[in-house]
């Protein structure tokens, strides 16, 4: 039966049924791996906050109409840049990380939920908090936002 409140053990269930803890060891290695999967989103979120960054800094200024009109409102198609699929893509990896962690902390297993915000804890200091809020919007501490 699945716990519906915290509890503190080292029997576990996270996210598949072949992924159960019944021994100290497989408990720390599971402990491990949330602390590791928490902190790669931090690290995954740098990057994609870098490289969108990275690509919108490198766009050349719209070309302007003799009557100071900056750019049409329906872009042509095409003008879709693989920097800007590559983004789309990186944050769906990223959407998803952060989606398989929001269900591993819904195991309800104390040690879990910890390692879980210890991991993002730790990868947003040694990630992003030197990134001088680059993106404000994306400073949310919810890893499926």
């Amino acid at each position: 039966m699945m716990h519906m409140t915290f509890y503190w053990g080292i029997k576990a269930t996270i996210l598949f049924d072949f992924w159960k803890t019944d021994s100290w060891l497989s408990y720390i290695l599971t402990l491990i791996a949330c602390f590791v999967f928490s902190a790669f989103y931090q690290y995954l979120e740098n990057r994609r906050i870098q490289f969108k960054s990275l690509s919108s800094s490198r766009r050349p200024p719209p070309p302007r109409s003799s009557s100071g009109v900056s750019a049409p409102l329906i872009p042509k198609s095409g003008t879709r840049s693989a920097a800007k699929a590559a983004s789309v893509l990186l944050f769906g990896v990223n959407a998803a990380i952060g989606y398989l962690l929001m269900l591993a902390a819904m195991s309800f297993n104390g040690g879990v939920f910890i390692a879980i915000v210890a991991g993002l804890t730790a990868g947003y200091a040694v990630f992003r908090s030197d990134d001088g809020g680059a993106d404000i919007a994306t400073d949310d501490p919810c890893p499926c936002a």
